[in-house]
């Protein structure tokens, strides 16, 4: 598991996702160790020399700042970074959010807390998906590669992590949107399929990984869960 994050100017650009797809052990970021890099406890943080960072945006600019990064993930030009900004400032409230619902309300929740979801939540919960989903394909991507034009970007990153949450949760959402299912192939394709299959694998797992976990250990969140979902 990846809790704090030490890069060198030489990874620095290839591990950009494994902020955003490695997940700690089960309650790990509640530590007292964990609480020393991120005050409210929660991934990702960073820890660099003394300085200490967290949320995942403010991590990836200060990175590209910091680091000699190719142009590409945060780009110079005002217009081309503005591009990549929209989407960072937009996914917060939207994929980010409908994106993970979907993992708890079809994985964990009914199969770990052993919780029955209506299905009024769950109809209401895709139709947000897919609604977030439209509004990449239309609004970002229009007819470009990748959402800030030509080339990858941070913002392609940030995407393509909060899209494949549903899919581990065993919601195929490429399946029917050949234009999501393109940009997700160019995005592996420049990444490195490599890079992108491993930082994956994990929500790739899920549905087997929930098999095996002890509900009892979510025991203590689950009436903030239960009250955030249903």
């Amino acid at each position: 598991s990846i809790l704090v994050l030490k890069y060198s100017r030489e990874v620095v650009t290839t591990q950009f996702l494994y902020i955003f797809a490695c997940r700690p052990h089960l309650s790990e970021h509640y530590n007292e160790d964990f609480g020393k890099v991120s005050a409210w406890r929660k991934v990702p943080a960073i820890k660099d020399g003394d300085f200490c960072l967290c949320e995942s945006v403010a991590i990836m600019m200060y990175l590209v700042e910091k680091y000699n990064t190719p142009d590409n993930w945060y780009p110079a030009d005002l217009q081309k970074r503005a591009r990549v900004n929209e989407y960072l400032s937009w996914q917060h409230s939207a994929i980010r959010i409908h994106g993970g619902k979907m993992l708890w309300l079809k994985l964990m929740i009914p199969k770990v807390m052993g919780v029955e979801v209506p299905q009024e939540k769950m109809d209401a919960a895709i139709e947000d998906l897919n609604g977030s989903l439209k509004l990449i394909e239309e609004n970002f991507l229009q007819d470009r590669p990748f959402i800030a034009g030509d080339q990858i970007s941070l913002a392609d990153l940030v995407a393509i992590v909060e899209i494949m949450q549903p899919v581990g949760a065993g919601l195929d959402v490429f399946e029917t949107r050949p234009k999501l299912s393109a940009w997700r192939d160019r995005v592996r394709d420049a990444i490195g399929s490599e890079l992108f299959d491993e930082a994956h694998q994990g929500i790739l797992s899920a549905q087997e990984m929930a098999k095996k976990m002890d509900g009892s250990k979510l025991q203590h969140f689950k009436p903030r869960i239960l009250k955030m979902f249903l």
